[in-house]
């Protein structure tokens, strides 16, 4: 598979407009005023009473609390790790966040609540976003990936709830960035990514399809490394009670609703917002996905080029799970990636650079319009990978 590469010190064939770059510098700079601006007003990570705010992060911690004090099982149990929740911000809140993770990911809970919680959360932030930042830029080639990864408008949502999107997009960019040229080593970080198994559903299909076994039985050996070492440190029943947990996690949040159906970036999440039955959503996903997967997997047995192949799996990913949180958009920097890659090497295709700033704009309107726009913008980068698919075919 050939794979397109911008020589050091060779300038690429296309630039990007200086529209851009000074669109993405002000986008960075407006983050982190946001960011600064929540601090001090005490809407974001410590309130006016200094006492934390209740953000996605909180589960984590009290998850990691749990293993502390030797009862890791109790991260499954839902009232208990509510209370511990409230324990991590010093007062009651309502709702809940949920702890969903299989139980290798107790390790990385378990060393983060060594910490206060606010300091947990600002560390957890800085060592996952610069991970992020690192993939986008060398799937790019070239500096510019770091100011673009940075000003990406998924980034804001990420850092403002303490999520995970920057480690699953670190892990999924350097996957597909290394599996032509150290393909054990992608498949190491895939086998790491199963801490989010809806993210790998279309893995195995399609390694498999393209032969890609050396990253194949990697991934497999990490993965049982990973679930034995969990096993021998927080014994079965912990990985007892995360199996039953399942079926309630997506009673609840994926058929009850309990996080707002507007917040699901998916293809379920648009038809439950709009008033669809249960059934239907799910009939209609699940056969959206299965197309997603074949289309994903007929380009990977294609000679295409492999940057395509790459966007597309990416995106694909995204499509087909039907548990896709805004936060989880950072994921989408890497068809992005890609992207770039491509135009800035070979140049950009007609209408490529303003579709990829109308999937930005469409991020960024989140707060703004209850609705899954995140969805719509994967779409918008699903029709720019065709559009390059096509414009390339012989």
């Amino acid at each position: 598979m050939a794979v397109l590469d911008i020589p050091s010190g060779h300038r690429p064939v296309a630039q990007l407009p200086r529209a851009i770059e000074l669109t993405a510098f002000a986008l960075v700079v407006a983050h982190a005023i946001y960011l600064v601006a929540c601090y001090v007003q005490g809407s974001w990570l410590i309130g006016p009473d200094g006492k934390g705010i209740a953000s996605d992060f909180v589960n984590v911690w009290a998850a990691g609390k749990f293993v502390l004090q030797h009862t890791p099982v109790l991260a499954y149990d839902w009232p208990t790790h509510k209370a511990m929740e409230e324990v991590a911000i010093g007062h009651a809140f309502d709702g809940y966040f949920g702890w969903h993770y299989p139980p290798m990911f107790l390790f990385v809970a378990a060393s983060l609540a060594l910490m206060p919680y606010a300091a947990a959360y600002l560390f957890w932030v800085v060592i996952t976003f610069p991970a992020y930042l690192a993939a986008v830029r060398a799937i790019i080639g070239e500096r510019i990936g770091y100011l673009l990864a940075a000003a990406f408008p998924a980034v804001l949502s990420n850092f403002i709830v303490g999520q995970n999107g920057f480690l699953t997009a670190a892990l999924l960019g350097g996957t597909l960035l290394l599996m032509p040229t150290r393909a054990i080593l992608a498949g190491c970080l895939l086998g790491v990514l199963t801490y989010k198994p809806h993210f790998g559903l279309l893995f195995p299909l399609v390694l498999a399809a393209s032969g890609q076994w050396r990253t194949f039985i990697a991934a497999g050996v990490i993965a049982t490394l990973l679930a034995g070492a969990a096993w021998l440190a927080f014994g079965s029943e912990t990985w007892i009670a995360f199996v039953w947990s399942v079926p309630h996690t997506s009673q609840a949040f994926l058929s009850d609703g309990w996080a707002d159906w507007a917040k699901l970036q998916t293809l379920f999440g648009l038809l439950r917002t709009l008033g669809a039955p249960e059934q239907i959503a799910w009939a209609v996903h699940i056969a959206f996905a299965l197309a997603v997967a074949a289309a994903v997997t007929l380009l990977w047995r294609s000679r295409a080029v492999y940057e395509l192949k790459a966007a597309a799996l990416a995106t694909g990913t995204m499509l087909a799970t039907p548990y896709l949180y805004t936060y989880d958009l950072v994921v989408l920097a890497v068809p992005f990636a890609f992207l770039f890659r491509m135009g800035r090497a070979s140049g950009f295709i007609r209408f490529e650079l303003p579709g990829i700033a109308l999937a930005c704009a469409l991020i960024a309107s989140f707060p703004f319009v209850a609705a899954p726009v995140g969805f719509a913008a994967i779409l918008v980068v699903a029709t720019l990978i065709m559009r390059r698919l096509t414009s390339v075919a012989p």
